[in-house]
């Protein structure tokens, strides 16, 4: 637990400062060597707080923020990555913002390296990917009680990404190299898209007829058809692409590019990269902002957070976060 000292003020004035810091925007950002979760204020780009995870030999890699910003949600992936050996992970802590401790501990039963957190606010259902057990596990977003899981047929099911209205789910299958197409209402496998030999990341256009995943043994992105469940075509990228995201008006997505540290801008429409930006070293996940002003970007090798102003298509700025920064969320 993060111990703070105060000088000696008075209560009224601590509990003011306090409560006007928990309840700002802030970004949250995971650090995988550290072992914790940094909160960022962005408006400064200094961190409020780190909150350590106290999960000796483990740790994780993804978070998400419930719907009123008072609670994230961070699985416990394990001791390594992706398909490799080590320590598996079996539950999910739950963090309390405005106080910012962990309250609860859920336990999936065994190991199952329970990895990507989605929420799906118009169900208030909480969906975590648990890789062994080749499915995404259902879990009440209120009760917090696991209610059922959807098989994903698939091993390494390590991302997820939800269509807008929730309907419809689609993991990155890691080593098998597909994607799994999943009715999120009905719980049930629809199809597996075959896509390369390895696969990364995943995200679903904003209008929600494209699914975006990257090949990691050639330099291209994957442009999946949602409604024919099936890769529609390729993108040349400069290199081995990750995380992404799209602008909000669904026109431009951003993919990281760890091996250049570069952002590539893809168009849409012209279904090619437009534009590079250089980021530090090894760039893995990028957050648009609601508001969709600014891009978050994070930079394992360097710890740090790059700030992309998406007018401009420059970095604002850079945020020190911890070791191996990764998975990122906003809280309102």
């Amino acid at each position: 637990m993060l111990v703070r000292k105060f000088s000696i003020v008075s209560l009224p004035l601590l509990c003011a400062a306090f409560c006007i810091s928990a309840s700002a925007q802030t970004l949250l950002v995971v650090n995988q060597h550290d072992a914790d979760v940094s909160l960022i204020d962005p408006h400064t780009g200094k961190q409020i707080a780190a909150i350590d995870e106290h999960t000796p030999g483990v740790h994780g890699h993804e978070i998400a923020v419930s719907s009123d910003s008072h609670t994230a949600y961070l699985p416990i992936y394990g001791s390594t990555g992706v398909g490799k050996p080590g320590i598996d992970g079996h539950e999910m802590l739950v963090i309390d913002l405005p106080s910012r401790t962990i309250v609860r501990h859920v336990d999936f039963g065994h190991g199952v390296r329970p990895h990507q957190p989605v929420l799906d606010a118009q169900r208030n259902l909480l969906y975590v990917t648990t890789e062994l057990d080749k499915s995404v596990a259902v879990l009440d977003a209120k009760t917090l009680k696991i209610v059922g899981s959807v098989p994903t047929g698939q091993e390494e099911s390590h991302m997820l990404a939800l269509s807008s209205d929730g309907r419809w789910g689609y993991t990155a299958n890691v080593g098998p190299g597909t994607v799994s197409v999943l009715d999120m209402v009905r719980r049930k496998m629809l199809a597996v898209v075959p896509v390369a030999e390895k696969i990364q990341r995943i995200s679903v256009s904003r209008d929600n007829k494209l699914v975006f995943t990257s090949d990691q043994t050639s330099p291209r992105l994957a442009v999946i058809d949602a409604a024919k469940k099936s890769v529609q075509g390729w993108i040349d990228l400069p290199g081995s692409g990750y995380g992404t995201d799209s602008t909000l008006d669904g026109g431009m997505l951003l993919v990281a590019i760890p091996s250049k540290n570069q952002i590539a801008v893809v168009d849409l429409k012209q279904r090619k990269v437009t534009r590079t930006i250089d980021v530090p070293a090894s760039p893995q996940e990028v957050l648009v902002r609601p508001d969709g002003r600014i891009a978050y970007v994070s930079c394992n090798n360097t710890g740090k957070v790059a700030v992309i102003d998406l007018t401009t298509w420059k970095v604002d700025s850079i945020f020190a976060a911890g070791r191996f920064a990764d998975g990122l969320a906003w809280a309102k």
